[in-house]
């Protein structure tokens, strides 16, 4: 079964089961509260307000939730 075919059954259910659904499966990943990074905090906020600056001026493209998944699905 396709992620799509799965999303479209998963959409039928009411948000609650959703909510199940979902918080079933972010704990079914391996250590899913913690995320590697090589970044400090200090560099990471030093990185996150140079992306918003470039975003307030323009300078890149920004997408929607929805248009970055269908770019993420499309990779696959």
């Amino acid at each position: 079964m396709s992620i799509d075919q799965i999303t479209s059954e998963v959409l039928q259910l009411s948000p609650q089961d959703r909510a199940v659904l979902a918080e079933l499966i972010w704990e079914s990943l391996e250590e899913p509260y913690i995320l590697s990074s090589s970044f400090t905090d200090k560099e990471a906020i030093t990185i996150a307000k140079q992306r918003d600056l470039e975003v307030s001026q323009e300078k890149v493209e920004t997408l929607s939730h929805k248009e970055l998944m269908s770019r993420l699905r499309d990779e696959n």
